[in-house]
């Protein structure tokens, strides 16, 4: 999910959806280049697996692990770039019992292996690490460990990086591109806790008499910000639906509210399974996890921390109380699973590919619960968060996301594109066939647009593109000339051609505008024109 950021007027609030977002930067250094561009260094090899196993202590703030990786050589090749943060300190990487060479520039750590490695070799190494990673101000809106406690004064600790990027705490191939097949993920954390991450818990071992080793594996595609741990006085209880099993992981104490305010998961399930397909990541499990901040989208143990409460922390992101009935967090972070972690973009300049499908998945669960009025009420009533600014997508190669928009400006160009098909049955079908296609699958906008287009033969991509690529929405202009009206779309996007549905005088019409006027037949007063707002996500100007 990212950050909502709030902003108060009056009695009104207003929210703008973003998560550790990067924003659209005018001037880039080395160390964004080093970050976020696909060079040799990365291209040259594909990550299978991540076997982390962490110490985590609290009381000092430290974590020291290791992260053994296997990996597969695509090219001849003597050179890696793995990434872990600058204030984290290398203790050693291993390649075949020996010592490997390394160079740190930024963030990023450029190791040399003795001799060059033949291309489709599966090899691996092991880094160790130690340190005191970087801590959150205030998280997930900047990225880092939450070092806190909980009511009962134990010891709570989990991270959030989306954006930041997962090498603030552990050694990895820190971009969207490569995500290793599995991953184990080893939690040490002291013996009165529990640690909790993703996938299945494969068993518990006792260190010594002050930490305990808590186990768990992920055997589906997982990207490199959803590896989590939580470490916490958790208590467990499960559930099922159909063949999926269900797990939440909650403080002591607390059992009893998520018992309740967890019921929605299945309902949830049910609008899901049946727009976008099953679960993607089965064998891997369903889990909500407490946490001592809001939300994420940690693929298998779902991030939440809304406090058992309906809305957005008590609050309706739409303004229009139907974001009451629903808990924000559940619903949105769950809908991460499908768009995010099962389909995601290749560069995170197009995360919108995450957000918008995701935001949209809210106005979906809503359809689903209480009907199509609900839901495009709630989906108008969001644009009040959107700032229409700088584009949805952000600059490539330099780890630059779009900006905020990417949410529900996002989800209302879904919407519109949904109208003007002016088919629901053929519009549900494009969504699950786009999910199912696309599942464990790293893709780009160019991807996306061109799905849609060959799916419903229609000319979608000058209306992604205004959406996507340019700040401003599109504007329908009509003017009065000579007793006549006439209407045109002004737009930065080339061969902007989309249809929109008005009213004259209360009966409803299609018109196709274009960049050139177009004369309006049978209509006298532009007072007695009114524009499909409530389903176009655009400007009007008479």
């Amino acid at each position: 999910m990212k950050k909502l950021l709030f902003i108060f007027f009056s009695f009104s609030i207003i929210f703008s959806t973003n998560a550790q977002l990067l924003g659209n930067k005018k001037e880039y250094t080395k160390a964004d280049t080093l970050r976020g561009s696909l060079r040799p260094e990365r291209t040259n090899f594909d990550m299978l697996k991540y076997d982390l196993t962490v110490k985590v202590n609290p009381t000092k703030k430290s974590i020291q692990g290791v992260n053994k990786i296997q990996f597969k050589t695509l090219k001849k090749t003597d050179r890696m770039q793995l990434d872990l943060f600058e204030n984290m300190q290398i203790d050693s990487i291993i390649y075949h019992q020996k010592h490997l060479n390394f160079a740190r520039e930024f963030n990023a750590v450029f190791i040399t292996f003795p001799k060059e490695l033949s291309a489709k070799d599966r090899d691996s190494l092991s880094f160790y690490y130690s340190g005191k990673p970087v801590i959150a101000k205030n998280p997930p809106w900047d990225g880092g460990f939450i070092f806190t406690k909980d009511d009962n004064g134990k010891d709570w600790v989990s991270v959030a990086v989306q954006g930041t990027g997962a090498s603030l705490w552990y050694p990895n191939k820190d971009h969207q591109s490569d995500e290793p097949e599995e991953a184990e993920i080893h939690i040490i954390a002291p013996s009165e806790l529990m640690g909790v991450s993703n996938g299945r818990f494969t068993g518990k071992t006792k260190i010594d008499d002050n930490y305990t080793q808590w186990n768990w594996k992920v055997v589906n595609p997982i990207n490199n910000y959803n590896i989590i741990l939580n470490v916490g006085d958790y208590v467990h209880f499960s559930d099922k639906y159909k063949d999926l099993e269900l797990h939440y992981y909650v403080l002591f104490g607390h059992k009893e509210k998520a018992e309740k305010q967890f019921q929605q998961v299945i309902p949830m399930m049910d609008c899901f399974y049946e727009k976008f397909g099953p679960y993607p990541f089965k064998e891997d499990t369903y889990k909500l996890v407490e946490t001592p901040f809001l939300g994420m989208e940690h693929q298998s143990a779902v991030a939440y921390g809304n406090h058992f409460s309906n809305g957005y922390l008590g609050n309706d992101l739409s303004g229009t109380g139907i974001g009451l009935k629903w808990d924000f967090i559940i619903i949105h972070e769950s809908g991460h699973e499908w768009f995010g972690n099962s389909i995601t973009a290749s560069d995170i300049a197009d995360m919108w590919i995450h957000e918008s499908f995701t935001a949209y998945a809210e106005a979906v669960y809503i359809e689903c619960r209480w009907g199509k009025e609900d839901a495009r009420k709630y989906i108008s009533g969001t644009r009040r968060s959107v700032a229409n600014r700088t584009s949805i997508i952000g600059d490539y190669g330099v780890n630059s996301e779009g900006s905020g928009d990417m949410y529900y400006k996002g989800a209302n160009m879904l919407h519109t594109i949904r109208t003007v098909l002016q088919n629901d049955e053929l519009w549900w079908r494009l969504l699950k066939e786009f999910s199912l296609t696309y599942k464990h699958k790293i893709i780009d906008t160019e991807t996306v647009i061109d799905f849609f287009e060959t799916r419903t033969k229609e000319e979608l991509t000058p209306i992604f593109n205004q959406y996507l690529r340019y700040a401003e929405l599109p504007k329908l202009v009509f003017k009065t000339e000579k007793n006549s009206i006439f209407y045109k779309w002004e737009t930065s996007a080339e061969n902007f051609n989309m249809p929109i549905d008005i009213f004259i005088s209360g009966e409803k019409r299609r018109i196709f505008p274009t960049s050139t006027w177009k004369k309006l037949e049978k209509a006298q007063n532009l007072e007695n024109i009114q524009v499909d707002l409530n389903n176009f996500y655009i400007e009007v100007e008479k």
